[in-house]
This record gives structure tokens, sequence and C-alpha cells, in this order.
């Protein structure tokens, strides 16, 4: 009787109903190679010179979005960018700063955008550049309005507006 219960109850647990899913895999690295493939040739053509991301800037509804830290936005930024690290976006921040639209356009930059090398824009190796997963990223997200601005600049040139307020 007692094995006849333990059968039972071994049944009732692997039943379909009963029985607990294992959580997927939440890492896709294959998946994340088909969106950079995807994504390469778009972002050949969202690439901005300083004069055309002004432009844009001024434009309404347009977001400077800054995807540095927290710390080094605050020790100085493109004057009208609005940050959001890029280690916290998720579908919930990127509407609480993008708005709830994807068709907002979105102007990112990052720190090798800046030739200076210096806090709080020091170098990156180039192909580890913040400007790309942040375009992936956004890409990803389902935003298709973004603008990359293309080139190295100094924080003082007046045309870039640095501010460290």
């Amino acid at each position: 009787m007692r094995s006849f219960s333990i059968l039972c109850l071994a049944a009732l647990l692997a039943s379909p109903g009963f029985a607990q899913e294992a959580p997927k895999d939440l890492v896709d690295y294959r998946g994340f190679e088909q969106l950079t493939g995807e994504v390469f040739g778009y972002r050949e053509t969202h690439m901005v010179s300083l004069e055309d991301f002004r432009a844009r800037a001024a434009k309404p509804d347009t977001i400077i979005l800054d995807t540095r830290s927290a710390a080094a936005f605050a020790a100085g930024h493109i004057e009208g960018a609005v940050n959001l690290p890029f280690s916290d976006f998720t579908e919930t921040s990127l509407k609480e700063v993008i708005g709830e639209t994807t068709d907002r356009e979105i102007l990112i930059y990052c720190n090798n955008n800046f030739t200076d090398n210096v806090a709080p824009v020091p170098s990156k190796k180039a192909q580890l550049a913040l400007n790309i997963p942040t375009f992936i990223n956004l890409y990803g997200y389902g935003y298709r309005n973004i603008y990359e601005l293309q080139g190295a600049y100094q924080m003082q040139d007046p045309a870039i507006a640095w501010t460290s307020q």
C-alpha cells in the first residue's frame, strides 16, 4: 500500500498540470548575434555629423540620451541630455525616460566621441565604445529613430555645448 501511495504521489507530481517548469534561459547569445547582424547596416545609415546632431537636438521632442554612469553624467554631459545608464536599460526604464512611443527621435553619444581622454569621458577600446551596445539595445527594444554622433571632438568645442552643471 505504501509503495502504491508513493507511486501515486510521483505520478501526481509529474503530471503536466502540477509540475513547475524550470525557468527558460534568459541569456541568448545567438539571438544577440542575429540582432547585431540586423542592426549593422541600419546603424551605418544613422550616423550623423556634429552639425546634424545639433540641428536634430534643436527639434521639439528629440531626446539626447546619455547612457554613461550617473556619476560620469553628473561630472559633465552635452547640454540638454538626459541620463539613463546603459546597465539600467529595461523596457520600463526606457519608457520612463524616452516616453511611451518608440518613434521619438533619440540622439546618442559616448566617451569615444571625445578626444580629451579624461574624466568624465576617458576613451574606451574602439570596438567596445558604449555607442555600439546602446544602439543595439535601443533597436532591440523597438526604437528605430536613433541617431548616433559620428566623429570625435574636444569637450571645449562650442558646438558640443558641454556642461558640467
